[in-house]
């Protein structure tokens, strides 16, 4: 087969999208039905600090007072003379119970400090300790009680003196035990409905509250119109679901009343925007009431399903039946006794759906029972396709599971859409394809869209074969028995697989580990890094159907210095898990459900979705498993972390999106608490197309670190970590990032890394014995100037992976970091890696890219490389040191 000529690759162009696309019915169903509509508890740790008064051992100048840190400004902060201790102390008002606390460190930050509380701010009581303290973002969880909370740091980190941007203490004001919880179950299941006015007999008022998410109520088009529903006594509401049908309300109230005569409104909006809405209230009364005053279209109210929650009830956790588990309207599970023409038409219709739907809110995942099948399925975005057998080929598709190149535009031709620099979130796992005679299988895609556990029974291209763009991509556990052609790909990193066929083709940085049939070493030309073993890994957990017709989640063994496929030579090694162990989480689901059910020893599986966090997802059992499908979208609304895993063994994290929310989160994904030691060799925690975005969507994202590694020995299987550079409310003052990744843990490995686009470091690494194979990235698109964009100490700009100086061992393979200053196409990164110059410190196979020459990386790691520039676009450097 002839080699693709690959065209000069460009960067990835911003998407005009037109509009925000109604979310479909489909996406709905099921979205707050009986017991599965649950809203959050109101127990949850409360911010007590904030505008509470505030003082400190010292400041350094008027500018930086202490009141600068509890102001829920960002950018104000307190500073402290440089000396030997300092503290900064808020005074909460009342004894309060403190959970949590909160320190988002200005450079100047504490190696050695205490966090401790008082009843009289003259005893106290230290309730955390460390000597290792590595600034930053530090989320703490503590246990204390107090009026009076300090933060007394006794060893500064720099000559400098204490700076904090923000303290925050999170907890329970008065000290009093945390109230009753809002109950998840839905208080208005199949009671008694009426309303203003139907519009016909088949959209009555009882059919939205009769749990089924298929039926409605709607309204004549008129205002105003109204739904209410009889609880059947007095209680106490806490929440509101209303499951919108597309004619929704614009403007409306939800109301409490006794008597169905007098109302109390407890909550209003002129500016509803219809879908899944749930509201966190609270009122008393029998009946309750959505009042619609002004509609969102020329149609009448519809409402597919209205719930009510109320304090007291109970938190219940529904039963999984392995042999008949609810996924939600969202899935879609074929057999081969499925018609060919049925299956065919639902996978054209979620295809046609999703082909540019890319900040839509739909997911999907399709699911093959084991057999044989003919079918195309050409994925889109948030779209999963896999098979259900134990092993890849127990399911064959005769026919493609492809990805074309052919929406968004290339270059300045409008006719040309050969760019797949932006076909994102999609995931092909666990079948075999058998293509038809002649034909080749198309996988033209850039980052987080995983190609994991298959089997071509073909040759495949990785890119469009014209002359289009790709920048991705990631393939593991997966056997191809023709060649690949990777053609115009930046850069791509292949993982225990067998490449029968070989392997055609390079640009910038092609890593391969653990695979027969790669490539040989030989970088940069062509920029082959090929690893002969894989140290340590664990592939990732999957669902399958088992001999009696139940489903399990099969968790790989962990596997040392492997090549190939675990499912090469027969049956694979590792452990099977009921269905019935698991909490099967949809779409209106509360969190506090779901950490109930985290509390009973369950493990999770999210169904396809976007599911709003009002609480941090806690994980405090060890080897439990997290289970996403259809690119389930976790989205915490709080300012809170949407996961965070205690010290504790193998816990797998896989197949989840992390959309940050509205309210900065000092952190979004958490493995391990601050000063986490405890050795986890034998049983790693381990994460798996872990997918983490800042923004782009139409909810305003912002968060300071995405993702923080405190434990030991955690491995990292296939992370995009994504600071948008395109959609909606982007810009650099907006969908602001920190860091990408923060590693303190020891011994930390990370395969096949996308880390992009965030304001500071991209990555750091603080702990010892790290180790990256395969990096990728593109430094911000939109700093302004280099005055607002530095690192300091004479750099220009932040370098894309920092190892800290503190570190003594650190190693990393088949590493790329990209320019494209499109801002301010004068604005320079003095480097595109920075690491201290130590002998356990080692870099191989490393570029350096100036994207069609817009911005300058002046040498590629430390003062090494030559300068990336217009006039040099790239840079290698095989060897450091």
């Amino acid at each position: 087969m002839r080699l693709a000529v690959a065209s000069s690759p460009s960067p990835r162009r911003s998407l005009r999208r037109l509009s925000v696309l109604v979310v479909a019915t489909a996406t709905l169903l099921g979205a707050l039905s009986s017991t599965d509509s649950a809203p959050p508890a109101n127990a949850a740790p409360v911010l007590l600090s904030q505008g509470k008064p505030v003082t400190a051992s010292s400041t350094e100048n008027a500018g930086t007072p202490a009141t600068a840190a509890v102001d829920g400004n960002a950018g104000t902060r307190w500073s402290s003379a440089a000396s030997d201790p300092q503290w900064l102390q808020v005074d909460l008002g009342a004894t309060s119970t403190v959970n949590q606390v909160v320190l988002n460190w200005e450079a100047a930050y504490a190696r050695s400090f205490q966090v401790q509380t008082s009843d009289n701010a003259s005893t106290w009581t230290s309730i955390y300790t460390t000597t290792t303290g590595t600034g930053g973002a530090q989320t703490l969880d503590v246990t204390g009680t107090g009026r009076y909370v300090r933060v007394l740091g006794t060893a500064r980190a720099t000559a400098y003196g204490y700076s904090l941007w923000e303290f925050q203490v999170l907890g329970t004001q008065g000290g009093n035990p945390p109230p009753p919880t809002c109950g998840s179950a839905n208080s208005a299941l199949n009671k008694t409905a009426t309303a203003s006015s139907t519009e016909n007999a088949g959209t009555p008022a009882s059919a939205a509250v009769d749990g089924n998410a298929g039926t409605r109520w709607a309204s004549t088009a008129a205002d105003p119109q109204w739904l209410q529903v009889d609880l059947g006594s007095s209680q106490t509401v806490c929440r509101v679901g209303l499951s919108w049908e597309a004619a929704y309300g614009r403007s409306f109230q939800v109301q409490v009343s006794e008597n169905a005569s007098t109302w109390t409104t407890v909550h209003t909006t002129t500016t509803g925007t219809g879908g899944n809405q749930g509201f966190d209230v609270s009122g008393t009364g029998r009946y309750v009431r959505v009042l619609g005053t002004v509609r969102g279209t020329n149609y009448g109210y519809s409402l597919w399903e209205f719930s009510v929650n109320t304090v007291g009830g109970t938190v219940d956790v529904p039963v999984t039946d392995p042999r008949n588990p609810d996924f939600g309207p969202n899935v879609s599970v074929f057999s081969p006794s499925t018609p060919a023409g049925e299956i065919q038409a639902k996978l054209t219709a979620v295809a046609n759906q999703q082909h540019t739907n890319q900040f839509g809110p739909e997911r999907f995942a399709l699911l093959f029972k084991p057999g044989s099948y003919t079918a195309d399925v050409n994925l889109g975005f948030y779209t999963q396709v896999a098979g259900l057998g134990l092993s890849p080929d127990d399911v064959n598709l005769n026919g493609h599971v492809r990805v074309e190149a052919d929406w968004l535009q290339q270059g300045d031709n409008p006719n040309n859409k050969g760019n797949a620099t932006q076909n994102f979130w999609r995931s092909a796992e666990n079948l075999s394809v058998t293509l038809p005679a002649g034909q080749i299988e198309r996988w033209a895609v850039s980052q987080a869209a995983p190609y994991r556990r298959m089997h071509l029974r073909g040759q495949a291209q990785l890119w469009n074969g014209g002359d289009g763009w790709a920048s991705g991509g990631f393939i593991a556990d997966s056997r191809i028995d023709g060649v690949i052609e990777s053609g115009s790909q930046q850069q791509f990193y292949t993982r225990n697989s067998d490449l029968n066929g070989g392997w055609s083709g390079s640009v910038w940085n092609m890593v391969f580990q653990g695979t027969n049939g790669a490539p040989p070493q030989h970088f940069p030309n062509p920029s082959h890094t090929t690893i002969d073993q894989t140290p340590q890994v664990r592939e990732k957990p999957f669902l399958y159907l088992n001999g009696a017709g139940e489903y399990n989640v099969f968790v790989p063994a962990l596997r040392n210095n492997s090549r190939g496929t675990t499912w090469g030579n027969g049956a694979p090694a590792g452990e099977s898990i009921s269905l019935s162990q698991f909490y099967v989480v949809k779409p209106g689901s509360s969190t506090a459900t779901v950490n109930a059910a985290l509390a009973a020893g369950r493990n999770l599986l999210f169904t396809p979705g976007i599911h709003h966090l009002s609480e941090s997802i806690r994980v405090t059992r060890p080897n439990t498993v997290v289970l996403g499908l259809g690119l389930a979208t976790l989205l915490p609304d709080n300012g809170t972390a949407a996961i965070s895993v205690s010290d504790v063994d193998g816990v797998k994290l896989a197949g989840l999106l992390v959309d940050a929310g509205p309210v900065n989160s000092p952190v979004l994904v958490e493995i391990g608490q601050a000063g986490s030691s405890a050795n986890h060799s034998a049983n790693p925690t381990s994460m798996h197309d872990l997918f983490i975005r800042i923004g782009g969507t139409g909810t305003l994202g912002r968060a300071t670190v995405s993702l923080r590694v405190n434990s030991n020995n955690v491995i990292g299987d296939h992370m995009w970590l994504w600071r948008a550079d395109h959609g909606a409310n982007v810009a650099w003052n907006l969908n602001t990032a920190a860091n990408g990744l923060v590693v303190n843990g020891n011994d930390v490995t990370m395969y096949g890394l996308f880390v992009e686009h965030y304001q500071e470091y991209q990555t750091i690494w603080n702990g010892n014995g790290g180790k990256t194979y395969f990096y990728q990235n593109e430094l911000p698109y939109d700093p302004p100037n280099n005055a607002s964009w530095s690192s300091g100490n004479g750099n220009q700009g932040w370098a894309a992976y920092k190892v800290a100086d503190s570190v003594n061992t650190h190693q990393a393979w088949g590493l790329g970091s990209y320019a494209f200053f499109q801002a301010n196409p004068a604005v320079v990164a003095s480097r595109g890696f920075e690491v201290p110059n130590k002998p356990g410190v080692q870099f191989r196979d490393l570029v350096a890219v100036s994207l069609g020459g817009v911005g300058t990386i002046t040498n590629v790691i430390n003062n090494v490389g030559a300068t990336a520039n217009l006039a040099n676009q790239v840079s290698y450097v095989v060897s450091y040191p």
